[in-house]
Protein backbone atom coordinates (compact mmCIF):
# COMPACT_ATOMS: atom_id res chain seq x y z
CA UNK A 1 0.00 0.00 0.00
CA UNK A 2 1.24 3.49 -0.81
CA UNK A 3 0.44 6.92 0.59
CA UNK A 4 1.68 9.92 -1.41
CA UNK A 5 0.96 13.64 -1.71
CA UNK A 6 -2.02 14.10 -4.02
CA UNK A 7 -3.26 16.91 -6.24
CA UNK A 8 -7.00 17.67 -5.93
CA UNK A 9 -8.90 16.36 -8.95
CA UNK A 10 -12.27 14.92 -10.01
CA UNK A 11 -12.19 12.37 -12.82
CA UNK A 12 -15.71 11.65 -14.13
CA UNK A 13 -16.21 8.36 -15.97
CA UNK A 14 -19.44 8.05 -17.95
CA UNK A 15 -21.58 4.91 -17.91
CA UNK A 16 -21.42 4.48 -21.67
CA UNK A 17 -17.62 4.40 -21.63
CA UNK A 18 -17.37 1.36 -19.36
CA UNK A 19 -16.19 -2.03 -20.60
CA UNK A 20 -19.21 -4.18 -21.47
CA UNK A 21 -19.83 -7.93 -21.40
CA UNK A 22 -23.14 -9.21 -22.74
CA UNK A 23 -24.09 -12.85 -23.13
CA UNK A 24 -27.42 -14.70 -23.02
CA UNK A 25 -27.82 -14.59 -19.22
CA UNK A 26 -25.57 -11.70 -18.18
CA UNK A 27 -25.37 -7.98 -18.93
CA UNK A 28 -22.32 -6.59 -17.15
CA UNK A 29 -20.55 -3.22 -17.16
CA UNK A 30 -17.03 -2.95 -15.73
CA UNK A 31 -15.58 0.25 -14.30
CA UNK A 32 -12.06 -1.24 -14.33
CA UNK A 33 -10.12 -3.79 -16.38
CA UNK A 34 -11.85 -7.15 -15.95
CA UNK A 35 -11.59 -10.52 -17.69
CA UNK A 36 -10.77 -10.01 -21.38
CA UNK A 37 -11.21 -6.24 -21.04
CA UNK A 38 -7.83 -4.69 -20.24
CA UNK A 39 -6.57 -1.15 -20.12
CA UNK A 40 -3.19 -0.67 -18.40
CA UNK A 41 -4.28 2.83 -17.37
CA UNK A 42 -7.49 1.61 -15.74
CA UNK A 43 -6.71 -1.33 -13.48
CA UNK A 44 -7.82 0.13 -10.13
CA UNK A 45 -8.44 3.26 -8.09
CA UNK A 46 -6.96 3.26 -4.63
CA UNK A 47 -7.46 -0.29 -3.36
CA UNK A 48 -10.65 -0.79 -5.40
CA UNK A 49 -9.91 -3.33 -8.14
CA UNK A 50 -13.36 -4.25 -9.44
CA UNK A 51 -16.72 -2.50 -9.64
CA UNK A 52 -19.04 -4.53 -11.84
CA UNK A 53 -22.64 -3.50 -12.52
CA UNK A 54 -24.37 -6.81 -13.30
CA UNK A 55 -27.82 -7.89 -14.44
CA UNK A 56 -28.39 -11.66 -14.26
CA UNK A 57 -31.41 -13.33 -15.81
CA UNK A 58 -33.75 -15.54 -13.79
CA UNK A 59 -32.68 -19.17 -13.37
CA UNK A 60 -29.05 -18.45 -14.25
CA UNK A 61 -25.91 -17.05 -12.73
CA UNK A 62 -22.26 -17.62 -11.94
CA UNK A 63 -21.43 -21.30 -11.43
CA UNK A 64 -18.94 -22.37 -8.76
CA UNK A 65 -15.62 -20.60 -9.29
CA UNK A 66 -12.53 -19.75 -7.19
CA UNK A 67 -11.21 -16.55 -5.61
CA UNK A 68 -8.13 -15.82 -3.54
CA UNK A 69 -6.83 -12.88 -1.45
CA UNK A 70 -9.67 -10.48 -2.20
CA UNK A 71 -12.42 -8.78 -0.17
CA UNK A 72 -15.64 -9.01 -2.21
CA UNK A 73 -18.67 -6.87 -1.35
CA UNK A 74 -22.00 -7.38 -3.14
CA UNK A 75 -24.80 -4.79 -3.14
CA UNK A 76 -28.15 -5.73 -4.69
CA UNK A 77 -30.24 -2.99 -6.29
CA UNK A 78 -33.21 -5.06 -7.51
CA UNK A 79 -34.20 -8.71 -7.22
CA UNK A 80 -32.32 -11.27 -5.13
CA UNK A 81 -29.14 -13.30 -5.42
CA UNK A 82 -28.38 -16.69 -3.85
CA UNK A 83 -24.83 -17.15 -2.51
CA UNK A 84 -23.20 -20.49 -1.67
CA UNK A 85 -19.54 -21.13 -0.89
CA UNK A 86 -17.09 -23.87 0.03
CA UNK A 87 -16.93 -22.80 3.69
CA UNK A 88 -20.55 -23.85 4.13
CA UNK A 89 -22.07 -20.38 4.04
CA UNK A 90 -25.19 -19.65 2.04
CA UNK A 91 -27.51 -16.70 1.94
CA UNK A 92 -30.07 -14.70 0.03
CA UNK A 93 -28.83 -11.20 -0.83
CA UNK A 94 -31.51 -8.57 -1.44
CA UNK A 95 -31.75 -4.75 -1.51
CA UNK A 96 -30.59 -3.26 1.78
CA UNK A 97 -28.54 -6.31 2.77
CA UNK A 98 -24.77 -5.80 2.94
CA UNK A 99 -22.71 -8.89 2.08
CA UNK A 100 -18.98 -9.55 2.22
CA UNK A 101 -16.93 -12.60 1.29
CA UNK A 102 -13.25 -12.79 2.21
CA UNK A 103 -11.51 -15.08 -0.28
CA UNK A 104 -8.32 -15.30 1.78
CA UNK A 105 -6.31 -18.47 1.21
CA UNK A 106 -8.88 -19.65 -1.32
CA UNK A 107 -12.63 -20.12 -1.62
CA UNK A 108 -15.13 -21.50 -4.11
CA UNK A 109 -18.53 -19.89 -4.48
CA UNK A 110 -21.53 -19.53 -6.77
CA UNK A 111 -24.04 -16.72 -7.26
CA UNK A 112 -27.40 -17.52 -8.81
CA UNK A 113 -30.61 -15.71 -9.63
CA UNK A 114 -33.13 -18.25 -8.35
CA UNK A 115 -36.11 -15.89 -8.41
CA UNK A 116 -38.17 -18.45 -10.30
CA UNK A 117 -37.63 -20.93 -7.44
CA UNK A 118 -38.06 -18.44 -4.58
CA UNK A 119 -41.51 -17.42 -5.84
CA UNK A 120 -42.62 -20.95 -6.68
CA UNK A 121 -45.43 -20.93 -4.09
CA UNK A 122 -47.08 -18.11 -6.01
CA UNK A 123 -46.41 -19.55 -9.42
CA UNK A 124 -43.45 -18.97 -11.68
CA UNK A 125 -42.19 -15.40 -11.60
CA UNK A 126 -39.03 -14.53 -13.49
CA UNK A 127 -37.16 -11.48 -12.21
CA UNK A 128 -33.75 -10.17 -13.19
CA UNK A 129 -31.35 -9.43 -10.36
CA UNK A 130 -29.37 -6.20 -10.62
CA UNK A 131 -26.36 -5.78 -8.36
CA UNK A 132 -22.98 -4.11 -8.02
CA UNK A 133 -20.03 -6.25 -6.99
CA UNK A 134 -16.87 -4.59 -5.71
CA UNK A 135 -13.46 -6.10 -4.95
CA UNK A 136 -10.83 -4.49 -2.74
CA UNK A 137 -7.35 -5.78 -2.02
CA UNK A 138 -6.95 -6.91 1.62
CA UNK A 139 -4.24 -5.38 3.77
CA UNK A 140 -2.79 -8.84 4.39
CA UNK A 141 -2.69 -12.01 2.30
CA UNK A 142 -3.41 -15.54 3.40
CA UNK A 143 -6.25 -14.86 5.83
CA UNK A 144 -8.88 -17.47 6.66
CA UNK A 145 -11.81 -17.27 4.20
CA UNK A 146 -14.96 -15.78 5.68
CA UNK A 147 -18.47 -14.49 5.04
CA UNK A 148 -20.69 -11.86 6.63
CA UNK A 149 -24.04 -10.25 5.86
CA UNK A 150 -26.18 -7.65 7.59
CA UNK A 151 -29.51 -5.98 6.81
CA UNK A 152 -29.04 -2.19 6.99
CA UNK A 153 -32.33 -1.21 5.36
CA UNK A 154 -33.48 0.73 8.43
CA UNK A 155 -30.32 2.84 8.45
CA UNK A 156 -30.67 3.60 4.74
CA UNK A 157 -34.03 5.25 5.42
CA UNK A 158 -32.10 8.18 6.95
CA UNK A 159 -31.20 9.42 3.48
CA UNK A 160 -27.58 9.96 4.51
CA UNK A 161 -24.42 8.01 3.83
CA UNK A 162 -24.52 4.75 5.79
CA UNK A 163 -21.44 2.61 6.46
CA UNK A 164 -21.86 -0.65 4.54
CA UNK A 165 -18.45 -2.27 4.95
CA UNK A 166 -15.29 -1.05 6.61
CA UNK A 167 -11.93 -2.09 7.97
CA UNK A 168 -11.11 1.39 9.24
CA UNK A 169 -10.54 1.75 13.00
CA UNK A 170 -12.91 4.73 13.18
CA UNK A 171 -15.84 2.47 12.24
CA UNK A 172 -15.12 -0.25 14.77
CA UNK A 173 -18.24 0.55 16.78
CA UNK A 174 -20.52 1.24 13.83
CA UNK A 175 -23.14 -1.20 12.60
CA UNK A 176 -21.45 -2.41 9.42
CA UNK A 177 -19.92 -5.54 7.99
CA UNK A 178 -16.15 -5.78 8.26
CA UNK A 179 -13.50 -6.03 5.55
CA UNK A 180 -9.82 -6.84 5.98
CA UNK A 181 -8.63 -3.49 4.64
CA UNK A 182 -7.87 -0.88 7.29
CA UNK A 183 -7.57 1.90 4.70
CA UNK A 184 -11.03 1.59 3.13
CA UNK A 185 -14.75 1.88 3.82
CA UNK A 186 -17.85 1.59 1.66
CA UNK A 187 -20.93 3.77 2.19
CA UNK A 188 -24.37 3.76 0.56
CA UNK A 189 -27.14 6.35 0.46
CA UNK A 190 -30.66 6.45 -0.91
CA UNK A 191 -31.39 10.10 -1.64
CA UNK A 192 -34.86 11.52 -2.19
CA UNK A 193 -35.30 14.06 -5.03
CA UNK A 194 -33.44 17.25 -4.15
CA UNK A 195 -31.82 15.74 -1.04
CA UNK A 196 -28.08 16.01 -0.55
CA UNK A 197 -25.17 14.70 1.45
CA UNK A 198 -21.42 15.25 1.66
CA UNK A 199 -18.81 12.81 0.42
CA UNK A 200 -16.08 11.76 2.85
CA UNK A 201 -13.03 13.97 3.18
CA UNK A 202 -10.28 11.57 2.14
CA UNK A 203 -7.28 11.16 -0.17
CA UNK A 204 -9.29 8.96 -2.53
CA UNK A 205 -13.07 8.73 -2.95
CA UNK A 206 -14.90 6.66 -5.56
CA UNK A 207 -18.53 7.71 -6.21
CA UNK A 208 -20.81 5.35 -8.13
CA UNK A 209 -24.29 6.59 -9.05
CA UNK A 210 -25.97 3.19 -9.06
CA UNK A 211 -29.44 4.60 -9.83
CA UNK A 212 -30.89 8.01 -10.55
CA UNK A 213 -28.78 11.14 -10.86
CA UNK A 214 -26.83 13.57 -8.70
CA UNK A 215 -25.09 16.87 -9.09
CA UNK A 216 -21.54 16.61 -7.77
CA UNK A 217 -19.99 19.81 -6.48
CA UNK A 218 -17.23 20.85 -8.88
CA UNK A 219 -18.14 18.30 -11.55
CA UNK A 220 -21.78 18.73 -12.61
CA UNK A 221 -24.49 16.15 -13.17
CA UNK A 222 -23.81 12.41 -13.03
CA UNK A 223 -26.43 9.96 -14.24
CA UNK A 224 -27.10 6.28 -13.65
CA UNK A 225 -23.90 4.28 -14.03
CA UNK A 226 -21.63 7.32 -14.02
CA UNK A 227 -18.73 7.36 -11.56
CA UNK A 228 -16.32 9.95 -10.22
CA UNK A 229 -12.81 9.35 -8.93
CA UNK A 230 -12.12 12.12 -6.45
CA UNK A 231 -8.51 12.73 -5.43
CA UNK A 232 -7.71 14.77 -2.30
CA UNK A 233 -11.44 15.11 -1.65
CA UNK A 234 -12.67 17.89 0.59
CA UNK A 235 -16.15 16.59 1.37
CA UNK A 236 -17.75 17.64 -1.91
CA UNK A 237 -21.53 17.74 -1.75
CA UNK A 238 -23.88 15.69 -3.92
CA UNK A 239 -27.54 16.56 -4.51
CA UNK A 240 -30.03 14.12 -6.02
CA UNK A 241 -31.91 14.99 -9.19
CA UNK A 242 -35.66 14.89 -9.74
CA UNK A 243 -35.68 11.08 -9.79
CA UNK A 244 -33.69 10.65 -6.58
CA UNK A 245 -30.54 8.53 -6.42
CA UNK A 246 -28.85 5.52 -4.87
CA UNK A 247 -25.09 5.95 -4.54
CA UNK A 248 -22.16 3.80 -3.46
CA UNK A 249 -19.10 5.60 -2.12
CA UNK A 250 -15.65 4.24 -1.27
CA UNK A 251 -13.43 6.18 1.11
CA UNK A 252 -9.78 5.16 0.75
CA UNK A 253 -6.55 6.21 2.43
CA UNK A 254 -4.10 4.08 0.45
CA UNK A 255 -3.45 3.04 -3.12
CA UNK A 256 -1.70 0.28 -5.02
CA UNK A 257 0.15 2.82 -7.16
CA UNK A 258 -0.56 4.96 -10.16
CA UNK A 259 -3.57 4.01 -12.34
Amino acid sequence: MARTALTPAIDVRRAGDRFHTRISWLDSHHSFSFGPHYDPDNTHFGVLMVSNDDIVRAGSGFDTHPHRDMEIVTWVLEGSLVHQDSTGHSGLIYPGLAQRMSAGTGILHSEKNDSWRIDATQGRHDEDVHFVQMWVVPDSDGITPGYEQLDIGTELASGQLVVVASGMPKHKGDRAISIRQEHAALYAARLLPGAGTALPTAPLVHLNVARGSVELEGAGVLGTGDTARVTAGEGQRIVAGSDGAEVLVWEMHATLGQN
